[in-house]
């Protein structure tokens, strides 16, 4: 796979992950540890193939291992994320108290379109869009494990239950105004 010099993770980023490594080398489950917080601290909060290498060469774990840790876990990026992430459960819960009319709207909102003019996903897939000025990330989970507070959303990290169309609206409007 070759890869733009922007995947490789220069100097300062290769400090910092050591530095990480060295911090976690003796934890149970260190490898989930070091890759939050290498992907924290990434501008775009991703984890680049490079950098996924890079962990694998210095903690001596398999890269086939850690690239399906990163990939397992919903929390993982692997592709660069906007300023703001909005992630919509699809569980079975939110998905009959309805978390597709908030894709949807959500969609339409950031100007990505209707889900039927796209093959980009289907019900089951998950689903990652990113608007062209880089503000906004929308993904989709499989579930939050939150199934009493459906449907629920994620924004910027916050879980915000028993969503509606019309408080989700609000919400992204918000975030547009803050983020101008």
């Amino acid at each position: 796979m070759q890869t733009t010099l922007q995947e490789n993770p220069d100097a300062s980023e290769r400090a910092f992950i050591n530095q990480v490594i060295a911090s976690q080398s003796d934890r149970p489950g260190a490898l989930l540890g070091i890759l939050e917080a290498v992907q924290e601290h990434h501008p775009r909060k991703y984890l680049p193939m490079e950098t996924l290498r890079y962990i694998a060469a210095r903690t001596g774990i398999p890269p086939s291992i850690v690239y399906s840790v990163a990939t397992f876990y919903a929390l993982f990026n692997l592709q660069p994320q906007g300023e703001n992430t909005i992630c919509v459960c699809r569980g079975t819960a939110c998905h009959t108290r309805g978390s597709r009319n908030l894709l949807e709207t959500l969609r339409l909102e950031l100007g990505f379109g209707r889900e039927d003019e796209s093959d980009e996903a289907t019900d089951s897939d998950k689903l990652v869009l990113t608007t062209e000025d880089q503000r906004f990330t929308v993904r989709t989970v499989a579930c939050f494990g939150q199934c009493a507070l459906a449907p629920v959303v994620e924004i910027n990290h916050k879980i915000c239950s028993h969503v509606n169309e019309h408080t989700l609206q609000r919400q992204v409007r918000e975030l547009e105004r803050e983020s101008k």
